[in-house]
């Protein structure tokens, strides 16, 4: 029982989890996707629970950081995910499915990571709600650039993220009201763990042919994603310590440059391009588990 109940409650296990159950329970997948907008609305309200708004009462030491991290976080990541996007990809559902991504904000992840990894926590959360911020402009200017040949009008999209972000966020806040925070900070782990779990349990799901009929697309797909992160993420690493940047600011930005909301990006895909266009986005939610885990065992190397 011990095992069992460890399994259903650590993140990584549950992750896991969900695209084995996809692979080998995918045809109950399309029962759960007319859902998926409210287990995101759910999911993105609880994670950004960790969000304080009231870091940002200082204008003078929130733009530096908020700047930084969309830089880091679009501009950066985004040029090399797309340029790989767009020398490897078959399909145009498949490049639209990197659109996507880098579309979508930071993962929240990279807050309670900062925490463990000793980073710099304060400068995560301004980074990463600048981030969500700036998603509801930069995500249909993006769609719009890169995706204008899928029909998808801007203004729709910035609606989505109105709903998708905007409202979550001011939910979230009212959530963090001092009689109600302590039990929302009790199952906020696991709400949102188990909300992003079911999205990707559905874009494994529904693509379960591709996964076992079309591997080099599945591959070309992880290539691409797996040297962005791996590659950005380290590779920042040693540009950084060369030229002296402060260690724990380094961990914190070596995630902002890494990590992508999966769960927001699968739902996205899904709703504006299709079950392929998911496909990326399923594989990201692996490989920055995987990233993560690797930054973890380093951390722990170097203590």
């Amino acid at each position: 029982m011990g095992f069992i109940r460890s399994l259903i409650l650590n993140r990584n296990s549950i992750l896991v989890l969900a695209v084995i159950l996809g692979l080998t329970l995918g045809e109950y997948a399309s029962y759960l996707k007319d859902y998926n907008v409210v287990i995101l609305a759910v999911t993105m309200t609880f994670s950004m629970t960790g969000l304080d708004i009231s870091l940002l009462n200082k204008i003078s030491k929130i733009v530096k950081p908020m700047l930084v991290g969309v830089i880091l976080n679009y501009l950066v990541f985004g040029a090399v995910l797309l340029l790989f996007a767009w020398l490897l990809m078959p399909t145009s559902e498949l490049f639209y499915g990197f659109v996507v991504i880098v579309a979508a904000p930071p993962g929240v992840a990279i807050i309670p990571f900062s925490y463990m990894l000793k980073g710099k926590v304060d400068y995560a959360i301004i980074s990463v709600t600048g981030g969500f911020l700036a998603s509801v402009i930069l995500a249909p200017f993006i769609v719009e650039i890169f995706a204008k040949s899928s029909g998808i009008q801007p203004f729709d999209l910035f609606i989505t993220m109105v709903q998708m972000v905007v409202l979550p966020m001011v939910i979230a806040q009212l959530l963090r009201w001092k009689v109600v925070f302590p039990i929302v900070q009790k199952v906020r782990g696991k709400v949102v763990d188990w909300g992003f779990a079911l999205l990707i349990f559905v874009a494994v799901g529904v693509n379960r042919s591709v996964f076992f009929t079309n591997p080099s697309t599945l591959f070309l797909v992880f290539i691409a994603i797996f040297f962005t992160i791996f590659g950005l993420g380290i590779g920042y690493q040693i540009i950084a310590k060369k030229i002296r940047v402060n260690h724990s600011l380094v961990t914190t930005q070596s995630m902002l440059i890494t990590i992508k909301s999966s769960g927001f990006s699968v739902f996205t895909a899904l709703a504006l391009f299709g079950q392929e266009a998911a496909i990326p986005s399923a594989i990201l939610a692996i490989i920055v588990l995987v990233y993560l885990i690797y930054l973890s065992l380093k951390n722990n190397l170097n203590k």
